[in-house]
Parts: C-alpha cells; structure tokens; sequence
C-alpha cells in the first residue's frame, strides 16, 4: 500500500497544515478534476509553495488518495451512525439525514469540502487499489443497512444493486441540494428518505417494463460510424480520468487507431469533448420525446423514459457521459452551458411526474425533487456493474431502476 501522507511526527501544527492542504485539495479537485489539479494550484490556495506541499504529500496521486480515504471515513462514520437505528427504513433515513446535515455544514463554512468520488478512476495504480479497498469496505457497510428478517431473502444481486442506487443518489446531493437554503438541508433530507424508501407511484401504481420496439433507437443516424466511434471512446474515458486523463493518445489507443487519425476526424479534443456532451444531452431528449409519444400516464412516460436511459448506460451503445462531468470543460462559458442544458433536461422529466400528479399515477410529492433523483440513478447506472458484475442490458431496468420508482423497500424483483 502506498504511502500517502509524510513519515514525520505528527504535532499539533503539522496536522493543521496538513488538514489545510487537503481541505484546499479537496476543493480544487472537485472544480479540475483530479488530473486538471495541480500541486501549484492547491498550494497557492493556501497560501504556501509547491515544496510545502509535497512536505507532507510526494505527489499529487498521494494527495488525492489522501482525500479520496478522508471522505470514506466520512461515509463509515455516517453509516455507522445510522446503523444504530432498529429498522431498516430507520437506518437510510438516518444514513441520508446524516449526508445532508453533512452538506449543510460545507455549505455554511462549518466543515471543509469533500472531494468527489467521480474522478476515483483517474488515480493511478497502486493508489485506485488502496482507495478501491476503502470504498468496498464502506460499501459493505452501507449495504449492512439492509439487513433485518424483511430483507433476509434479497438475493446477493439485489441487496447490492439497492446499495448502489442508495449510493448514487448520495453522490449526486451535492450536485443539487445548493439550490435550498443550509436550513432547510433536514426537511429535503426527510423528502429524500420518503421517496427513495417508497417510491413514486400511487397506491394503484404497478410497475411495468414497457419496451418499445427496436427501430426506436436513441443514437442518431450512422452517417459517420467512425465519428460516432471516437465519441463513444471519449465519453468512456471521460467518465473514468476526466478531461486531462482523456487525452489524444489515450482515445486514439483505445480505438487502435493513430493520433493522424484522431485529427482527421476532428479539430481538437476540446471540440470532440463538447461533442459528447451533445450527444449525451441529444439521447436524454430523445428518450423523453420517445416517451411522450407512447402516451400514458406521466407514472409510465416518466418510466418509459428512464428505462431506455439505463439500458443505454448498459448497451454497446453507451455509457452517457457522466452527468457531473462539468470540470472536464476548461471553460467557464461551457460549463455554464452545459448546465443549463442539464437543467432543461431534469425539468422536463420533473413536468413528465407533474402530469402524473395531475392523472393521479403519482403520488403526492415534490416532483423536482423527485426528479432530481431520477436523473442521479440514471447516472449511477453505468456503474453498477462493478457491483452486480452480470447486470446486463436486459436485467438492469428490473434489477436497478425499479427499485428507484417503487423504492428500496419495495418487493424484490423476481428477475434479479
């Protein structure tokens, strides 16, 4: 296991210049990315040079592991703590109750930031298998939540599958929940519970894997194979290191072609990665349009939708670029862009749930709340199968998605 942190005494101030560059570190890696950060830069933030730094953290893959470790002792912490409760609804209200009273004191300034899981993958070996270890063992942990005589017959793949979901939409809170006030962070906390622990539907709803045929395909036309080929690459890449991880020579190696190659099919990478933003937002809109032409209540338009988009994350198609991928743009006008799309995006399958308020195939509930949700389990979907290694395609909806509309405690799929 790799050393991350320096072998000297650790006094009082030494733990307080340490804590402060990874305070900093944390902050800068969830605006770069772990590949854009810098050990200049983080050093800078704190007032401190680059030589500072690397006092206490070598190299920048130690620091990042080093942050990456300190928020899953916050999750073990807040697991364990919930783990407490008697029930198991008890126990992923308290779980989730104790993320957002976590937010709520970043957003205050009562606690420094926490670094972001989504650019694990762009570690290094051996840190990603230091940092691997740490999260599976925090994962089982949450899993343990589950556990009591209710759930006992929950096979392996559906006790994992709902931990992963429950993760999920954990990692995606903080994408959102800045748009409420600190003090109201406890009552979203308990709407989140309510809605992840039973769902969307009401009483009469029942879930229905409705397919549409196959000619209604949410990738454009192949009028240029090779193009659609290095988005497809970029995109994967992406997701795992981020834009400086996702580099000419690494998409270029991954399609087994030459970097000439690369720049014959496009200008340059800043371009092909606002490319695969494009496409990414262009399957998302024509799901919903695919949706809302089947017709129905909003219950099954808005489930319609959301299952094409998971068994896109799962298809030789996918994945979609991962929705919190915005440091991977440079630019600050991008960024922006990107996310008033993204929230054009998640409003429309908020207005898919209104209608089913109105129709009364929803329950009642805060559909951009709801929605929110949504958006961060089909997200997460393309990372279940490092959970549930068979997940395919064909099982994901049953398996992973349902759970999201009937929620965690809903009936096991027979399927899974």
């Amino acid at each position: 296991m790799t050393a991350v942190t320096a072998r000297e005494p650790q006094t009082a101030r030494f733990q307080e210049k340490r804590d402060a560059i990874l305070n900093a570190a944390a902050a800068q890696f969830n605006a770069q990315g772990v590949k854009g950060a810098t050990l200049a830069g983080i050093a800078a933030s704190v007032g401190l040079v680059t030589n500072s730094v690397t006092y206490y953290y070598r190299k920048k893959e130690d620091l990042a592991t080093a942050c990456f470790l300190r928020a899953i002792v916050l999750f073990d912490g807040i697991a364990e703590a919930a783990a407490r409760e008697a029930t198991v609804e008890a126990r992923v209200r308290a779980f989730l109750a104790g993320h957002a009273a976590l937010l709520a004191a970043v957003a205050l300034g009562e606690h420094p930031p926490v670094v972001a899981f989504s650019d694990v993958r762009a570690l290094p070996s051996p840190q990603l298998e230091t940092v691997h270890i740490a999260y599976t063992g925090m994962f089982r942990r949450v899993r343990a939540l589950f556990k009591d005589e209710a759930t006992a017959h929950w096979p392996r793949e559906v006790r994992n599958a709902r931990t992963h979901l429950l993760l999920s939409l954990v990692h995606w809170l903080p994408a959102w929940f800045g748009r409420y006030e600190a003090a109201q962070y406890p009552r979203m906390a308990a709407r989140v519970a309510d809605i992840v622990l039973h769902g969307l539907g009401a009483p009469a709803a029942r879930w229905e894997a409705v397919a549409l045929s196959d000619e209604a395909v949410l990738h454009g036309p192949r009028d240029n194979a090779a193009m659609d080929a290095f988005l497809r690459a970029a995109t994967a890449l992406l997701n795992e290191q981020g834009y400086r991880g996702a580099s000419v020579d690494k998409i270029s190696a991954r399609l087994h072609v030459t970097k000439g190659s690369f720049y014959h099919h496009n200008d340059n990478k800043l371009d092909l990665i606002s490319a695969c933003f494009e496409r990414t937002f262009e399957v998302i809109r024509r799901a919903f349009d695919l949706a809302e032409d089947a017709g129905g209540s909003g219950w099954q338009r808005a489930g319609l939708a959301a299952s094409m988009l998971v068994r896109f994350q799962r298809s030789a198609e996918g994945p979609l670029l991962r929705l919190s991928s915005t440091s991977a743009l440079p630019e600050a006008a991008d960024r922006a862009r990107v996310h008033t799309t993204l929230q054009q995006r998640i409003e429309r399958l908020a207005a898919m749930l209104v209608d089913g308020l109105v129709d009364g195939s929803v329950r009642p509930l805060d559909a951009a709340l709801a929605a929110q949700l949504l958006v961060g389990a089909i997200n997460g979907a393309a990372e279940l199968h490092r959970w549930v290694p068979d997940a395919s395609e064909a099982s994901v909806v049953e398996l992973y998605l349902r759970p999201a509309f009937m929620g965690l405690l809903g009936e096991a799929s027979a399927a899974a």
